[in-house]
């Protein structure tokens, strides 16, 4: 069976981004999905389709066909007070490095990335963490099969986890905890 639409798609991958490993499938638990439902980025789906399982395919993805160019305006100076606690800044995760979830005035989440912290301002970054970035994949596919009941009540939500009872994602990535999240 080969790797289309409305297929339940198994693969290995191994993200390499700027020559270090950024991601990557755990052994044993490769990254599922149902092919062709836009939770991948277009140009990997194109990569991979019409693949069988036990067959490789090595690509790279060039940052206007991955997460895009960085955008001067995703990157903007907020003021400190937003990050206070009860009347303290919230210095605990108010660190350059630190990704802050937040919300926009429309009420749509977003993560930002401190950048530099001032006196009066704190400078995020609401750009995608792989915007800009050169992708590098090394893909296997593991299995294909067809979908199945179970799979289309989801193990996977954009942005948050959907994976059932016995997810225990809180606290961590999706990545990390095995749902494997949206790439």
């Amino acid at each position: 069976m080969k790797a289309e639409n409305n297929k339940m798609v198994a693969v290995d991958y191994t993200l390499t981004v700027d020559g270090k490993i950024a991601d990557r499938s755990r052994p044993g638990q490769p990254l599922e999905l149902i092919f062709g439902t836009g939770m991948l980025l277009p140009k990997f789906e194109a990569a991979i389709v019409g693949k069988e399982p036990g067959e490789k395919v090595s690509f790279t993805l060039a940052p206007a066909d991955g997460y895009g160019e960085i955008v001067d305006d995703a990157i903007v100076d907020l003021p400190k007070t937003i990050f206070m606690v009860d009347g303290k800044l919230a210095e605990d995760i108010l660190f350059v490095g630190s990704q802050i979830p937040m919300a926009n005035a429309q009420g749509q989440r977003m993560l930002g990335v401190v950048k530099e912290i001032g006196d009066d301002t704190v400078k995020m970054d609401f750009n995608h963490p792989m915007a800009g970035k050169t992708l590098n994949f090394d893909v296997e596919v593991i299995s294909v099969r067809d979908v199945t009941p179970e799979d289309l009540a989801g193990k996977c939500g954009c942005g948050e986890c959907s994976c059932g009872d016995d997810c225990h994602c809180e606290g961590e990535s999706h990545a990390d905890c095995g749902c494997h999240g949206c790439h």
